[in-house]
């Protein structure tokens, strides 16, 4: 895996209730990730660029919505998004931009 495409697997961090909800009572973290990315990237691109051991990588696709344009159907495009379990005693705190 080279640097530049570990750059470029994470997107975002998906901020939400059920983000928040799954932080403090599970220790993971949800990313955004890019559509064709797999466990072992996501983890590579976590440790990279925040510094920190992730345990384990989940990942699921979410379906795009359906969406109605007049009268044609149209869709939104799947995306992946990755809970990422981090070893006990590390966080990642976005307020401050990377590792605490």
């Amino acid at each position: 895996m080279s640097q530049q495409r570990l750059m470029q697997v994470l997107l975002a961090p998906q901020i939400s209730e059920k983000a928040t909800y799954v932080a403090d009572k599970h220790e993971q973290v949800i990313f955004r990730v890019a559509s064709d990315a797999t466990k072992p990237e996501v983890k590579a691109a976590v440790e990279l660029l925040f510094k920190v051991s992730v345990e384990a990588v989940q990942i699921a696709v979410v379906k795009g919505k359906k969406k109605k344009f007049g009268r044609f159907m149209g869709a939104r495009k799947n995306w992946k998004k990755a809970y990422v379990s981090l070893k006990p005693g590390q966080e990642i705190n976005f307020v401050d931009g990377g590792a605490a």
